[in-house]
């Protein structure tokens, strides 16, 4: 038997699942993260879980990965030491950054370092201009002479990033030749393969951070083969992308960059792909994990697609605070609330929650690891929402006691309030948090947030998601069968696929359609060579966009194009295509202005996976319409509507059957999360075994 695992390594847990073409296997586990080599807990999860699904690693077919591992060393600012050698004048680009601030009238905002200090940022004698023609040519003693500078130098990675280099990349190449040449040790980077594209900012600091983090990927990916391959686990690995496409371990290794949000997009797919399954197109993902929350709005089935993403931003609010990363990804609105997110009493005498996290090493206080600071988990322990011999199906015990002890000592006594009480404050102020975040992200793309369902997802999710539905008046919560290992599922639901860009400024009314024509077949030429390796030619396919702008205006809006040879006849689609996407962002359009096309972009993608997942008959599970034979007890909640704690039933996800009705309040136990639903709550339980809990707001 054939089985396929999906490994997401999280900032406290790494989750893995199992399973089959046929949907008779659907295994699950979850084991701590091991920040210092985070490939030995995929390792460790993988062997787990083939030991409990009694498979030897020659069963699997292939592994689907995904990390945050390249995100970190970014923020972090654990990569390689690195040069940039850019076009004489335009040495500080990079550090003056645009023109627009992120706050305008913050005279002392920060602003993120750039990667390449200045004094590792050369500048070579050579000119392309904005059409391609060559102003003056490259000269390689120069370049050789730089290069002895930059060993010198103890450099270990250059990005090179030339003016102009998306219409003519002869020079890059060049220097790209003559340092695999001349210090072939050295990681290299060229802004034409990275991000083809216009924007001298937006493409030297996504060349930066690619080359940035390129041997940390390389290392990193190469122990994680060998690991597998020791548990003869012989299938080919994969990559898990930004974009929702997944790609080989040569490309991740060369592109890194690409792989920025891999976990947090996988989770995004896990959302449609139920969404799609249940008959909701439109929700609201919303994964917890033990470090960050992450929102997503999807729509049509679909998750938004953003063209570019900031890393390290200073003030995670505010756009343009952080380094600009041009490769498409999963738009969501990520935020420092988690399971272990620290609980802490400001300057101000003013609680608050995260971004800092407890993480897995000590993690929160009931973990008994060292952890001394209160933690989001330890306030939901202290309200009942976890059952402390239960943790992870009860391989982990949690000391309820010491997490109520740290959480009155550190939180209660400056406020004046008992241990619960200042759980409470904790476990609310969190989910407002949220809920926060959630609108910003719906409103900034034109959406009401309080229309869509909430998927709930991750270690955290279905604990606090009834609390941020309320919030957001959401009408319904989605719960998935496996919800705390659901980003793994994600990864199990992804074709493989690549993004190609290519800059082409022109008004879209007088465009030379033979030119689009040509750069559009370029691409796909490109997407096929690549996909053939493991596709076959016949399962490839493609969809085309162009960024496209009101002319004189700044930014542009990736617009979809229709299939087959482009002409004039085109322009009239385009254009209404565009402005149905302006007037659901911005609430009306321009009429009277022209159009300019500024990108043409082509994703080339194999099939989608066939995710068949386990359904349960009635003669195997004994149908029922109450939960009341799937009830394993009661024990205490704090619910805020009677004003302290009430005995409530506790259910076992495992024995609910397709068709079961219950109301809340109640805890639903499995082994990866927790559900904990209030009393507006209305549950059904679908063929799928997800809970969908209809909310009254009264």
């Amino acid at each position: 038997m054939a089985v396929r695992i999906g490994a997401d390594i999280g900032g406290t847990f790494t989750d893995l699942v199992l399973v089959d073409d046929g949907g008779d296997r659907f295994g699950f586990g979850k084991v701590l993260t091991t920040p210092d080599a985070p490939d030995r807990a995929v390792e460790a999860g993988v062997a787990e879980l083939l030991h409990d699904e009694n498979l030897d690693g020659s069963a699997v077919s292939h592994v689907v990965h995904g990390t945050t591992l390249f995100t970190n060393a970014l923020i972090e600012r654990k990569g390689a030491r690195t040069a940039l050698i850019t076009t004489a004048g335009f040495r500080d680009a990079i550090e003056i950054g645009r023109e627009h601030r992120a706050d305008m009238y913050d005279l002392g905002m920060a602003r993120p370092v750039p990667l390449a200090p200045r004094h590792l940022r050369f500048e070579v004698s050579e000119r392309v201009l904005a059409d391609g023609s060559i102003l003056q040519s490259l000269d390689d003693a120069e370049v050789i002479e730089l290069i002895a500078k930059l060993r010198a130098a103890g450099v270990q990675a250059v990005a090179v990033c030339l003016l102009h280099s998306y219409r003519n990349p002869v020079h890059e190449r060049r220097i790209g030749t003559l340092l695999q040449d001349h210090a072939p040790e050295l990681a290299c980077s060229l802004s034409c393969d990275v991000v083809p594209e216009l924007r001298e900012y937006d493409r030297s600091s996504t060349t930066l951070a690619n080359v940035y983090v390129q041997h940390l990927a390389e290392r990193y990916l190469g122990r994680l083969r060998q690991r597998l391959d020791a548990r003869s686990v012989t299938g080919p690995l994969y990559v898990m992308q930004s974009n929702g496409g997944v790609c080989t371990v040569d490309t991740a290794a060369r592109l890194p960059i690409r792989l920025i949000e891999s976990g947090p997009a996988a989770g995004a797919l896990a959302a449609a792909h139920y969404g799609r399954l249940i008959g909701c197109s439109d929700l609201l993902s919303f994964d917890m994990g033990g470090t960050t929350a992450k929102l997503c709005v999807i729509e049509g089935g679909a998750p938004l697609i953003a063209p570019a993403f900031e890393v390290d931003r200073q003030d995670r609010f505010k756009k343009g605070s952080g380094l600009p990363v041009k490769v498409p990804v999963i738009d969501m609105i990520e935020i420092g609330a988690g399971g272990g997110s620290l609980a802490r009493i400001d300057g101000l005498g003013r609680l608050t929650v995260g971004p800092e996290s407890a993480g897995a090493t000590p993690g929160p206080v009931c973990y008994g690891r060292g952890g001394t600071e209160p933690s989001v988990t330890d306030a939901d322990l202290v309200l009942g929402c976890l059952d402390p011999r239960f943790f992870l199906g009860g391989r982990m015990h949690l000391d309820r006691e010491a997490a109520a002890a740290a959480i009155a000592e550190r939180i209660g006594r400056p406020l004046g309030l008992d241990a619960v009480a200042a759980a409470w404050g904790i476990h609310q102020l969190v989910n407002e948090n949220m809920a926060s975040a959630a609108r910003i992200h719906a409103v900034e793309r034109g959406r009401e947030v309080g229309r869509f369902a909430l998927f709930a997802f991750g270690g955290a999710g279905p604990v606090h998601a009834y609390r941020v539905a309320k919030i957001l008046r959401c009408p319904r919560v989605v719960y998935p069968l496996g919800a705390g290992v659901m980003s793994a599922v994600g990864f199990l639901t992804a074709p493989l696929a690549l993004d190609f860009v290519r800059s082409r400024p022109d008004h879209l009314e007088a465009l030379d359609w033979d030119t689009a024509n040509t750069l559009i077949a370029a691409m796909e030429d490109e997407g096929r060579a690549v996909l053939r390796r493991t596709v076959p030619d016949a399962q490839i396919g493609f969809r085309r966009f162009a960024d496209l702008r009101y002319r004189r205006q700044g930014f542009e809006l990736r617009t979809s194009v229709p299939a087959g040879r482009l002409g004039a006849d085109a322009a009239g689609p385009i254009r209404a295509a565009f402005e149905r996407q302006y007037a659901a962002v911005y609430g009306h359009t321009l009429p009277d202005l022209g159009i300019d096309v500024v990108n043409w972009r082509v994703i080339a993608e194999g099939p989608v996976p066939n995710l068949k997942l386990p359904t349960p008959t009635t003669s195997a599970t004994g149908a029922s319409d109450s939960a009341e034979p799937a009830t394993k007890g009661h024990r205490a909640l704090y619910l805020p509507e009677v004003g302290g704690f009430a005995e409530v039933p506790v259910i076992d996800r495992y024995s609910l059957t397709p068709g079961t009705r219950f109301s809340g309040p109640a805890v639903v136990e499995e082994r990866e999360s927790t559900v904990v639903l209030g009393p507006a709550a209305r549950v059904t339980v679908d063929e799928g075994l997800n809970l969908l809990a209809d909310l009254d707001h009264g």
